[in-house]
């Protein structure tokens, strides 16, 4: 299949990132959308978004989930051709939990709230760094889904992108979640107070 999208030639994932959120944001409607017919360069088949869903970003991946992720990856305008194995796997790792959550508007934290979300889980995903972050995320993901909540993915994939990498950035990113997170749950703690006064 030849792919005639063209991207600039400093797309690394990490400027990619800095330069312009919309990479997540093209992935996500392209992980979303339906293929209408074979070879549909817009959306995906059952089989590309499955694949996306069951791969797991810390274990090998099987060819056709190699080919689904570079076939969504070179859609959404980057360049993986000379990325890092650890570039290759922060990008699963968003794909893979698009495929699985879908991706919604909103805040984060007011979505990690409405899923019912623990405040140890919130936490543990605000203080982990490196392997052990990466090891929450999916455990998270599949949470997500199964309550079907959609997070947004612009922070939730800003948060993988810069995390190790730009810890400034990454820690402005979890202090926005908790703020919405812990704002979210106060407002349902004062209304349900609201709620049991006579």
């Amino acid at each position: 299949m030849t792919s005639t999208i063209t991207a600039s030639s400093d797309t690394s994932p990490e400027r990619a990132h800095e330069q312009d959120e919309a990479p997540i944001g093209k992935l996500a409607r392209i992980i979303g959308q339906a293929a209408r017919f074979d070879g549909d360069l817009y959306g995906l088949g059952r089989g590309e978004q499955a694949a996306l869903a069951r791969l797991d970003p810390d274990s090998e991946w099987r060819p056709h989930q190699v080919a689904a992720l570079s076939r969504v990856l070179l859609h959404a305008g980057l360049d993986p051709e000379h990325w890092s194995p650890q570039a290759w796997r922060r990008w699963a790792l968003i794909a893979h939990g698009i495929a699985l959550t879908g991706q919604a508007a909103g805040a984060l934290g007011t979505q990690l709230h409405a899923a019912a979300i623990s405040e140890s889980r919130v936490t543990k995903l605000l203080t982990s760094r490196g392997d052990a972050f990466r090891q929450l995320l999916p455990r998270l993901l599949r949470l997500l889904a199964s309550k079907e909540v959609a997070p947004n993915w612009h922070q939730l994939g800003g948060l993988i992108l810069s995390e190790g990498r730009d810890e400034e950035k990454a820690e402005a990113i979890r202090m926005q979640i908790a703020s919405r997170y812990f704002s979210a749950m106060a407002k349902a703690e004062r209304h349900d107070a609201d709620n049991k006064e006579p």
